[in-house]
């Protein structure tokens, strides 16, 4: 079988978790880092142990620092970079990516300061169209793809043929990928559930119990469904892999990086200091931020946001805001739903 190239950028966990499972579907992979320690590493070693510390990646994967020998040629361009640096890599790619690939991203979060979703960024920036732009989402910890152990995403296009072109590069016997045409809803679901698992490790560090934890969820999906209907969404996306799915797993497991900041926090640690021991990106942080913001300007309430984000900007305390949301006025459970 002819070997295909696929472009990965760049070699985070989820970058390089994406970039074995295209190996591992035929393709040549070039991983693009800004490191060169790192490139060494996953040259040599087929490791990249500051991200993934015991995986062995594929021998088809070749990393480089140099983004036209990473892009050129390639027929997936799969953008993993944070919210915040997607613009720039974005810019450095988009001189070389050719005119029949399809670009993909895999980053759940919205731009700093504009509050963009990240197709609008790409779209502004890559020389493609929207029928060629796919978002991948879902229940997906890359500690847990890299080792091959069965997760299900699903791939949204305004295009059926680019959502089934990224699903055929993806899909393997243990990398089951749907398709969907709803990318607003998609990537709202994304974006905000990282503040959702903030705050499940904030009542788990508080120790408040599975009650609390099952109230945060359900009531934290109310709030993704209520932004992502007003920002045009379809609201049966809420109710599968981007949602309530990917909800489930970042609330809940041991590998969420938001979850373990949100722990952190419960237990005293200032913000700064939290992110200073993650040493990795906590996309859940920024994207509290844009939430708010976005709730504002849509004219939707986000309560959990609203508090959270007090306690991550204003110094309050996570105790003084689990009992802020305790204490809100009575109110009917599913008044301001889409669809009720």
């Amino acid at each position: 079988m002819t070997k295909r190239k696929a472009a990965v950028l760049v070699s985070g966990s989820w970058g390089t978790a994406l970039a074995a499972v295209l190996a591992d579907n035929n393709y040549e992979v070039a991983l693009w880092a800004r490191n060169e320690t790192q490139v060494d590493e996953i040259n040599t070693l087929h490791t990249n142990s500051r991200f993934l510390k015991d995986a062995v990646l594929p021998l088809n994967i070749t990393a480089t620092t140099d983004m036209e020998t990473a892009v050129k040629g390639a027929e997936i361009v799969l953008f993993v970079a944070p919210s915040s640096a997607m613009r720039d890599v974005a810019k450095l790619a988009a001189p070389y990516i050719s005119e029949d690939a399809i670009c993909i991203h895999a980053t759940k979060g919205f731009e700093s300061v504009t509050y963009k979703r990240m197709t609008t960024v790409l779209l502004e920036e890559l020389p493609i169209k929207a029928d060629r732009l796919v978002v991948l989402s879902g229940p997906s910890h890359a500690e847990e793809v890299v080792r091959k152990l069965p997760t299900t995403v699903v791939v949204a296009s305004a295009n059926v043929e680019a959502a089934e072109r990224a699903q055929d590069a993806f899909i393997t016997p243990y990398f089951r990928v749907y398709t969907n045409r709803d990318v607003i809803g998609v990537e709202v679901a994304g974006a905000i559930k990282n503040i959702i698992a903030l705050g499940a490790g904030l009542t788990d560090g508080l120790g408040f119990g599975d009650n609390a934890k099952a109230a945060l969820l359900t009531r934290g999906l109310a709030e993704i469904s209520r932004l992502g209907n007003a920002m045009g969404a379809n609201p049966l996306t809420f109710a599968g892999l981007a949602g309530v799915g990917d909800l489930v797993v970042t609330c809940t497991s041991k590998h969420s990086r938001n979850w373990r900041a949100g722990s952190m926090l419960a237990e005293g640690l200032s913000l700064d200091e939290v992110l200073s021991r993650m040493g990795m990106v906590v996309e859940g942080v920024r994207t509290t931020s844009a939430a708010r913001e976005l709730a504002h300007e849509y004219g939707v309430e986000m309560p959990i946001t609203e508090q959270l984000f007090a306690v991550l900007f204003q110094n309050k305390s996570p105790r003084s805001a689990v009992e802020s949301l305790m204490g809100r006025g009575r109110t009917h459970e599913t008044e301001d739903l889409p669809g009720v």
